[in-house]
This record gives C-alpha cells, structure tokens and sequence, in this order.
C-alpha cells in the first residue's frame, strides 16, 4: 500500500512539473497602448452598463471643467447628434499642440493614446482638477469607435481624429482663427462591442449631472443640446448662487425654517472650501458632498469634518443661549441633522479618491479644512440669528425625544445574525438558503398575490413577503412614526439590516429585494411609496444593486394549447392581427397578480430563465423621491403641472 502511494504521489509530482512546464514568458501578456482599456474597460469607467456608457461624457466634461477651475473657460457646450454621438466644446485654453518631450509626438495625440498624459501630475497645468487619474481622454478614446479632436488655440485651428483610440489622421492645422477664440472641441462615437448593453444616452441622466456642475461651479456657462429629437432642445444651467442656490433648488416646495440658506466659503491650507445649508420642517436629511466636482457618494473626510462641526456648534450655542438646562444631554449629530439639506463642496490641490469612480475622498487635511471653515462662520451666522438658531435647537431636541422612542421599536428590527430566524416575521415565507448571494425577497402586493408567489416559487433561493396596503409615506414622517409601521417594521426585521443609524448592508440576507406589485395605479402607487422608503432609508441597498422591479404581463391569450404572455393593449392589438380566427382565442386580462394562478406566476414573473427585471439605480430612485416631494410639496402650482401633464398615464394604468 505504501509502495502504491508513492507511485501515485510521483505521478502527481511529474504531473505538476508538465503543467509547470507549459507556463512560461510566453503566455505573460503585455498590453500595449489602450490595448488594456479596452480588454478591462470596468477597471476605469467602473462598468459598461448605462452608467459607464454616461461616463464617457463625464471624463470630456471634466476636462472642460478643469479649465475653469484654472481660471480659463467659461462655457462648456454639450450636444448629443441625431446620430447618437457626443460633442463637448469649451472656450477654455485648447489643449496644447506642441511637442510632448517625452513620446516625441504632439501633446494632443499625447493625451488621447496614452494613459496617465495630463497637466495634472504636477507639471504646472492645474492646481486642481477632478481628473485625479488623468486617464479620462484617453480612455474614452479607446472605447470610442470614433473620436476627433479640435483645438484652437494662438489664432489657429488644429485637427486629429482616431479609430477605436488608434491616429487615422494625425495633427495638422487646418486654418487661422481669431485671438478670442479658443477652446477644445471633441467628438466620439461610443463602441457598440463595449457597450453591448446600450449605446443610447439618457438625456435625463445628462441634464441632471450637467445642472449639478454648474450649481457647484457658480458662473460657469453649460448649454445642453439634444439633436436626437424632432426640435432640437437646448437647456442653459448657469447660477451666480453656485451651491446656495443648490440647497434651495433641492428644499424647492419645502417649508423651510428659515428663508436664506447659510452660506460658507474660505480657503485652508489650499483646499478652497463652500458649505451650504437650510432646515425644512420635515424629518428627512439630505446631504451633498463633493470633491473637485466628484460626487463623493460615499462621503469622505469632508464630509466628516462637516457633522462634526455642525454638532458641536448647535451644542455649544444651545448652551451658552441657556437652551439646555445644566442636566440635559447634547444633541447627537443625527439629531441636529434631522430636516437640513446641505451640499459641501471642496476643491483640494491633491485629492485621494477610493477607486476610479471616486466615491470617497480620504484626505484628512480635508476634514480640519471644512471643520475651520464651516463652524466659524455658522457660529457666527447662529449668534446673530438667535430665533433661528432656537428653531434649529429645538427641531434637533424634538428628533431627540422621537429617536428615544424608535429605539424601542428599532429593536424589534435588530438581528443577533443572518441565519437567525426566530424573530422573522409570521407572514414571511422565508427561503432555505443560508447564502444571501443566491437568496431572494420578492415584497408583494396583498395576501392573494402572496398566496399564489409562496406556492409557485423556489423554496431553495426565493423568500415572499406580503404587505397590506399601502405603507406609510415616508417623505413627512418622523422615524418613530416609520417604525412604528408594522410593514415597514417587518420589511426591515426580514432584512436583517437594521434601520437608520444602525444600518448594516452587510448583514442584508438577500441580495435581490424584487417590488412585484399590481400593473395598475395601486400598484404604482405601492411601487413609489417603496422606492421612497429604500432610496430615503436603505440607499445603500440601491446603490449596490440589490433593489429590483418585476414586470409582470397585463395580459393572457390562449388559443388552443398555444398561451402568449403580453404587456401592453399595443401588442395585445398587434399579437390578435396575426391569429386565426379558429379556435376561438381566449384574452384575460391580470388586473392583479392574485389573478394568476402560482405556475403562471412562476412562468412569467418569478422564474429566472423567463422573468423580467429591472434593476432599480441611484437615478431612478432619486428620480421617484423628487417626484414624492413635489406632489407632497407645499406649492400647489407645480403639482398641478405635473398631474396635468401626466394624467395620461394614470388613463392608460386604468384602462
């Protein structure tokens, strides 16, 4: 038996040795050139999705805004072509056309083909810039099909254009053009083999990162035009207010506790800081920050550096105007900020991002910078504006009494560990598996619809929750109120995540929260209400993807044993064109997903190889909650706007 081991093992030994072997310099790849962008694209536009697709114009963008923090441009034009291309133009210095000492060939094609070639590593081009990586022209260049490049520049007028980030028509002036004009212009056509999801840009999307820009970049000029329609649009964003007009933009329709928004601007250590600020007399928070023009969704630094003096100061002024009594406790931070809407917004000469897409700034000269900066001027701004200051205090100590409360009922939403089950909602048939990676909660529409999902499903991955009704509408809720909801209460206690201050994405049971309501108004109404709660409460959930919606059919038509699924009275039309008259085809149609019986749910709604979902993202939840706050607002005028140029839709829900 030994012996036979010992074969066996020298077997494997000389095994090991042949594949060892094989493994040799030939087969280590050494990428040339953009050759690597576009073998890994994700590593710099974070994925080829719709939201990488977009990115491209961000990096164009980006550039051009670099120049106006340098001190040059002041307006940047973004056209979208009929043919779905992209043009960016700025009247900023041009990119420079001389000799690049280093590749020996024009700064220009320099910046376009090679990777990390920028004026922002140092070499006097920018003091700031939000293009951290300087790979932004360059790689949108390799996942372009098409890409020409303009500059003016010294009176004249230089060209360059490439194919799939290769130069198929090098740099060559092309005329003589005034003093004044001047700027970069560049044009790209995305790549439909990266992008094979869609090559289609979102006119929504642009608008709004684009208005974003120019409130944070107060006095820059940005056009948007949109050639794709049958009249051109084109949208100018352009606000002296910069971000304090940001903060009323976002409070638009609010009752505000006070009319002005407190205004913050000064320069630390070379990190020009601006923090602006206003309380609504609502419970929901909504905090901006941004570095270098990068939205830091994740926070950072700054942003710490913010709540912390924000706390301290309302603290500190509450007792010396004798508000608290010598007993009482400080307010925490969530509680002073409970209603304020803020934007903190910092420019730093050299920014340390998290990743490519920049997310988090980690910069801790950041945080003494915006602290310094924000609570010398809101010490100030509270002193001299006693009655607000007093309104903030007392907000803060009401949030402070409702969250002593909500403790109570946050702990019933609290989990020891993910595979504890004992405290698990009754009405939650809950799946087998363990692994929150394949496991799924599908959140349905009354207990019918429950019914039919619970005996269809899969046990092993899928879990169902009914709820009743429509939950309770978070936008003018106080979190004791929230949690004192038995849905909501049970939505989180399935979870697993806790709630509020003590939410933990990592201990999410589920990685796909599926919304399966009604196709009807109802069901839109219970759809919103929910992407409000996740998107105000649980945005972490979104922002990783774990948020879906289910697309059931509106209707069945059976003829014969052959069963056609439908989702709207078009294709019913078109589908009942083309059948013959015998036998007589059957039409019903699903006014509620309890309709279905659980193999018809199954086949269309629930069964991964047939079922269709939308995977819900930051922007369209942003897009829901905006929409909740207008119709909630306090201005009439603007509801009635947008219900009058929406009724359509609600006719077509009923029909």
């Amino acid at each position: 038996m030994a012996e036979d081991k010992s074969k066996n093992n020298l077997s494997e030994a000389e095994e090991f040795e042949k594949k060892a072997d094989s493994y040799d310099a030939s087969q280590i790849q050494v990428l040339g050139g953009l050759e690597a962008v576009r073998k890994r694209p994700g590593m710099y536009i974070g994925s080829t999705s719709v939201q990488g697709l977009h990115h491209l114009v961000w990096e164009i963008i980006d550039n051009s805004i670099d120049e106006r923090l340098a001190g040059f441009a002041t307006q940047i034009e973004i056209t979208v072509n009929e043919d779905g291309s992209v043009t960016v133009q700025d009247d900023g210095r041009g990119i420079p056309v001389d000799i690049q000492k280093k590749t020996g060939r024009p700064a220009l094609e320099t910046v376009f083909t090679v990777l990390h070639a920028g004026g922002k590593f140092g070499g006097g081009g920018y003091k700031v810039s939000g293009g951290l990586h300087g790979v932004g022209a360059s790689v949108v260049n390799a996942l372009s099909t098409k890409l020409d490049a303009t500059v003016m520049r010294d009176g004249k007028k230089y060209t360059i254009a490439f194919d799939h980030g290769r130069v198929v028509q090098e740099m060559k002036e092309v005329g003589e053009v005034p003093l004044d004009q001047h700027g970069t212009i560049v044009h790209f056509y995305p790549d439909p083999d990266i992008f094979t999801e869609t090559t289609v840009f979102d006119d929504k999307i642009l608008k709004n990162r684009i208005r974003e820009l120019a409130f944070l970049n107060k006095g820059l000029k940005l056009t948007f035009t949109d050639k794709r329609k049958e009249t051109a649009e084109t949208d100018v964003y352009h606000f002296e207010g910069g971000i304090k007009e940001y903060v009323s933009f976002l409070n638009k329709g609010q009752e505000i506790l006070f009319d002005e928004p407190v205004y913050v601007e000064g320069t630390y250590d070379g990190i020009d800081v601006e923090v602006a600020l206003q309380y609504t007399t609502g419970y929901k928070t909504t905090m901006m920050t941004f570095a270098n023009n990068i939205h830091t969704y994740e926070g950072g630094m700054h942003e710490s550096g913010f709540k912390t003096a924000l706390t301290r100061v309302v603290n500190d002024y509450a007792r010396k105007s004798k508000i608290f009594k010598d007993k009482d406790d400080n307010l925490s931070g969530e509680d002073i900020r409970e209603g304020m809407t803020a934007v903190v917004s910092v420019k730093h000469p050299n920014p340390q991002f998290e990743g490519q897409t920049k997310t988090k700034l980690g910069n801790s000269d950041a945080r003494a910078a915006v602290d310094k900066a924000f609570s010398e001027t809101f010490s100030k701004f509270l002193m001299e504006n006693p009655q607000v200051g007093r309104k903030i205090v007392e907000k803060g100590q009401l949030a402070a009494r409702a969250r002593v409360a909500a403790k109570r009922a946050r702990e019933v939403t609290r989990k020891k560990s993910g595979l504890e089950i004992a405290n698990l909602p009754g009405k939650l048939a809950d799946n087998t598996s363990n692994d929150p990676e394949i496991s799924e909660l599908f959140i349905v529409e009354g207990n019918s619809a429950g019914g039919s999902a619970k005996q269809g499903r899969s046990r092993l991955t899928q879990a169902i929750l009914p709820i009743r009704g429509k939950i309770l509408n978070v936008e003018k809720a106080s979190m004791d109120r929230i949690l004192a909801n038995q849905e909501i209460r049970s939505l989180f206690t399935a979870l697993g995540t806790g709630f509020g201050a003590d939410f933990d994405i990592s201990k999410a049971r589920y990685h796909k929260l599926i919304i399966m309501t009604d196709a009807d108004v109802d069901g839109a109404h219970i759809r919103t209400l929910l992407l409000t709660l996740f998107y105000n409460y649980m945005r972490p959930m979104i922002e990783k993807g774990y948020v879906y919606i289910a697309r059931p059919p509106l209707y069945q038509v059976r003829q014969g044993k052959v069963i056609k699924y439908l989702d709207t009275d078009e294709e019913l039309k078109d589908y009942m064109g083309t059948l013959q008259p015998s036998p007589k085809p059957i039409v019903q149609r699903y006014k509620g997903l309890g309709e279905m019986d659980p193999e018809q749910l199954w086949e269309t709604t629930m069964n991964p190889e047939n079922r269709r979902l939308d995977r819900v993202s930051p922007e369209m939840a942003k897009d829901v909650d905006e929409v909740f706050e207008l119709l909630m607002g306090n201005e009439v005028s603007p509801r009635r706007e947008f219900i009058e140029k929406n009724a359509k839709y609600v006719e077509n829900l009923d029909a």
